[in-house]
């Protein structure tokens, strides 16, 4: 090839932010990025909060301005997306026929919603939640206030759809296989503590249940039958029961795949000249010395950098501590750290629940794992400091709100 010229598979925050590394780190040879949808690659999170409840407009779900990708000479395919790729020849297909040759190959196809294979899951009115569409349907769906609407899954993004129903005035019913909400993720404490939340804005809850069919008449949906035979009215259902990433491509490419697309701490596939970044990447992390995928922006916007400046043969690892949030009704909550370390720990409360402004740590040997903060500021830089270090603490002075957070690092 005359010139290097990078191909990006996948039109979100990790194919964006990639683009705008390499054209920032000073890379001249050609780009081009493809997009599944007919959309301009954009954030996820605001769909289920801001935009979803008019609170932000279109522009600013966009991950770069409009005119950004003509500006730096980034070719961006809306609604072509790579087909197929041969690694070893360097070779790929777009959806539309076109055969590309690349030097390097980034894949960021992110993940596709779990669908649920009930009766009647066909019926309009039932959706599942992912895209900008999505959103943009919902947000029509649920404005107008005064529907019945059945949430299936009490996970993140269940429990952000719920409160948005309900903010808009809809009878909201939630449906989950846990005991209680987010208590996977969070354990069964601080999940009570967002159930009550929902449950205050007239949420109603079916846990642990699962829906066994959805009813009509005339082809539009009219009610979710639970597995003990409940019941509940519903014009629209929303089904929220998870992602699984989008592997297609990868598989088809021979690549290792193991709960997504395997890569090393620098995003490097199974294979020369390829890497994945996003929901889609299955990443080696210098922390824990485990593989780690996760589904959050931060992880996108970061391997998208990460990738681009290894793409470019920089030393660059996958290396920032994890991170997340979520916007339900009056609570902003922040979540920093390793869930997967911090599984089956009790959280360490700084604070109380009952003032809706606290902080919640897990410890594994003594040190902090993960922090999650409610509805309070400027604790960001201090709970990172305390995972990153793999500091010791004293517990009573962890959950004593009256000792500073910086008090509890090495030297202060």
């Amino acid at each position: 090839m005359d010139t290097e010229y990078i191909l990006i598979a996948g039109g979100g925050l990790a194919g964006a932010t990639a683009a705008k590394t390499l054209r920032s780190e000073g890379f001249q040879g050609r780009i081009t990025v493809a997009c599944a949808e007919n959309e301009q690659p954009y954030l996820r999170p605001p769909l289920s909060k801001e935009f979803l409840l008019g609170k932000a407009g279109e522009d600013a779900v966009l991950v770069l301005a409009a005119g950004w990708y003509r500006e730096n000479d980034v070719e961006l395919l809306l609604g072509d997306a790579v087909a197929t790729a041969d690694p070893a020849a360097h070779t790929a297909q777009l959806g539309s026929g076109a055969e590309l040759q690349f030097s390097k190959l980034l894949i960021a196809t992110g993940a596709q919603p779990r669908r649920i294979p009930l009766p009647g899951s066909d019926l309009a009115g039932v959706m599942t939640f992912r895209t900008f569409n999505d959103s943009r349907r919902l947000n029509e769906e649920l404005s107008g206030g005064g529907r019945n609407v059945v949430m299936i899954g009490s996970g993140w993004i269940g429990m952000e759809l719920a409160a948005a129903a309900s903010s808009y005035g809809n009878n909201v019913t939630l449906l989950g296989l846990e005991d209680v909400p987010l208590s996977m993720a969070i354990g069964p404490e601080l999940g009570g503590f967002f159930r009550k939340l929902h449950e205050k804005h007239g949420v109603k809850f079916r846990l642990p249940a699962s829906a066994a069919e959805i009813s009509g008449t005339g082809g539009k949906a009219g009610a979710v039958v639970t597995d003990s035979a409940e019941v509940l009215p519903a014009d629209l259902v929303v089904m929220a029961v998870g992602v699984v990433p989008d592997t297609a491509l990868a598989e088809a490419a021979g690549l290792d795949i193991r709960n997504g697309i395997v890569v090393d701490s620098s995003l490097r596939t199974s294979s020369p000249d390829v890497y994945a970044a996003g929901d889609v990447a299955n990443a080696l992390h210098p922390f824990t010395g485990d593989h780690h995928r996760s589904e959050h922006w931060s992880n996108a916007l970061n391997g998208g950098k990460v990738a681009a400046k290894a793409m470019l043969g920089q030393d660059a690892m996958l290396d920032v501590v994890p991170y997340f949030y979520t916007d339900q009704f009056d609570v902003s909550m922040e979540y920093w750290g390793y869930p997967t370390l911090a599984a089956g720990s009790a959280p360490v409360i700084r604070g109380t629940l009952e003032d809706i402004s606290f902080l919640a740590f897990w410890l594994r040997d003594g040190a902090v794992v993960a922090g999650m903060s409610v509805n309070q500021q400027r604790v960001q830089k201090p709970v990172k400091a305390l995972i990153s270090g793999r500091i010791q603490v004293d517990v009573d002075r962890l959950a004593d709100p009256a000792v500073p957070l910086d008090q509890l690092l090495p030297g202060t």
